[in-house]
């Protein structure tokens, strides 16, 4: 099975929220947050989560996890920006198949801190 890894920037909270579920779920979206968008690459996720995450949050977080290739073919992928600013959308109310769908677990594999 060939796998294609994702990046998650995230803060604190949501941080919690996956640890919470033994780093093998990301929570469910907030009214407010109609789309999930794993990120394809872990600069565009440091970028987040440094110069995003931390301003807001005190801390920021870049999450790293993989899903069979063939499963997310049925998402495209979004570029938002500059050449390394793609996204997949993955609707809301698609998040939990998507959680199901993660091989092994979320791991952290950047941390960042208000100095």
């Amino acid at each position: 099975m060939e796998l294609t890894t994702l990046y998650r920037p995230v803060g604190p909270n949501e941080l919690r929220k996956i640890e919470d579920s033994g780093w093998k779920r990301f929570p469910k979206r907030l009214a407010e947050q109609p789309i999930f968008y794993p990120v394809m690459n872990e600069e565009y996720a440091i970028q987040i989560a440094r110069d995003w995450n931390v301003p807001a949050s005190g801390s920021g977080f870049v999450t790293k996890f993989a899903l069979p290739a063939d499963y997310l073919k049925k998402y495209t992928v979004e570029n938002v920006g500059g050449p390394i600013h793609n996204e997949l959308w993955v609707p809301a109310e698609e998040l939990e198949d998507f959680n199901d769908h993660i091989v092994g677990g979320i791991v952290v594999t950047k941390s960042f801190y208000k100095e």
